[in-house]
């Protein structure tokens, strides 16, 4: 098979999505089928990776510049994907690029199917801009009607989906890499290493400092559970984003060590006590998932994809998004209850188990292959 994706975020970007993408060049190239990649061009020059790759000049998106607008070039597009002839396109987001991917499938009466990772109506929200969200989801439901089906990582968000015009949702993308991230991983050299002693809980979040994750309940709750737990925590923060210096001067005392490679993520969630994710607008929570396959109690949001990821008091916990001194609370109580934490741990554990990204892996090739054998006609009539 020769799949295109076409992504508006791509390495070297660590995101979400570009984790997820990854993994998809990864399942074809590894079952001997070829990928080519249309993405936007960074301004480090770094492109990575063994497939076919087209980068597009890109800008800084101005209200959170680490994301970048790709200029367009149709017919540079066109002329990279005549050369590798795809079978199928998968469009993995729904900006520029993907739009770009978007035409060229339906011009050419190419197989198409989309990805829906991105809570974009709730961001309207986030961003001030609420009388816009039922034009947001007009518009995803235009943008993804030709796809033979719209992959999304959660049920909730896929009920969802079908419910504002996507009928062709189906749940793909939450599984969890239990090879890569598992509990012997934990490393007390590098605890020492942050001047973390063995019976110092390190309490961590991981994501993109940004409104749309809530960051506001996130550092009201740090606070509050410093203030109770003292030297007997040590607060740790991997991300960064248009919210980055607010928490620095919020949490002076908080740690922050930027966004990680997935090799040393994994290390670092082995190595940490407790993760704490309060973000509402999350489609799976792939980074619960990660963290739980890690032996790391999680203490998210009761919204979104944590919802389907988490059972309260079984393998983690859930909280009101808005609730600060739920969060703050939990956090205290099982910081100073090791034997509860790390019996959750272990019920993480075993249900990241359950999520183990190989049969997925599968499940993809057997989508594309499908795809192409029986394309959709109904595809090639839909307006560009």
């Amino acid at each position: 098979m020769r799949i295109a994706l076409a992504t508006d975020t791509f390495t070297p970007q660590v995101n979400g999505v570009t984790t997820v993408l990854q993994r998809i060049v990864r399942i074809t190239t590894a079952a001997g089928h070829q990928t080519a990649v249309i993405a936007p061009r960074y301004p480090t020059g770094e492109v990575g990776g063994d497939q076919r790759q087209l980068r597009l000049p890109s800008v800084r998106f101005p209200p959170y510049p680490a994301i970048r607008m790709t200029l367009p070039r149709p017919g540079k597009v066109a002329a990279f994907l005549d050369a590798f002839a795809p079978e199928a396109i998968h469009v993995a987001t729904e900006g520029p690029v993907g739009l770009m991917g978007r035409r060229y499938a339906i011009s050419r009466a190419i197989p198409l199917v989309t990805s829906f990772h991105t809570q974009f109506p709730q961001y309207a929200r986030h961003y001030g801009m609420a009388v816009l969200e039922p034009w947001v989801w007009r518009w995803l439901a235009w943008f993804h009607r030709p796809a033979r089906w719209t992959h999304t990582p959660g049920e909730l968000i896929r009920d969802e989906l079908v419910a504002h015009g996507i009928p062709q949702a189906r749940v793909w993308g939450n599984g969890a890499d239990i090879t890569q991230f598992r509990p012997d991983r934990r490393d007390r050299t590098w605890r020492r290493g942050f001047g973390i002693e063995e019976d110092t809980v390190l309490i961590l979040h991981v994501g993109r400092l940004a409104p749309e994750k809530n960051v506001e309940t996130l550092i009201d709750a740090w606070r509050i559970a410093r203030e109770a737990l003292g030297r007997r925590a040590v607060f740790l923060i991997a991300g960064e984003g248009p919210k980055s210096r607010e928490v620095d001067r919020a949490l002076p005392w908080a740690r922050r060590l930027g966004f990680l490679g997935r090799d040393a993520l994994a290390t670092l969630y082995a190595s940490a006590d407790l993760c704490v994710l309060p973000s509402a607008t999350e489609t799976c929570g792939l980074v619960a998932i990660e963290a739980m396959a890690s032996g790391l109690t999680v203490i998210a949001a009761d919204a979104g994809g944590f919802r389907e990821t988490i059972r309260t008091d079984v393998d983690g916990v859930l909280v009101p998004p808005t609730d600060a001194l739920g969060f703050a609370a939990r956090i205290v109580e099982l910081a100073l209850d090791t034997r509860r934490r790390r019996k959750l741990a272990e019920h993480a554990r075993l249900a990241a188990e359950a999520r183990d990204i190989r049969i997925e892996n599968e499940v993809l090739l057997q989508h594309y292959a499908e795809l192409i054998d029986t394309p959709d006609p109904v595809a090639s009539s839909c307006a560009a």
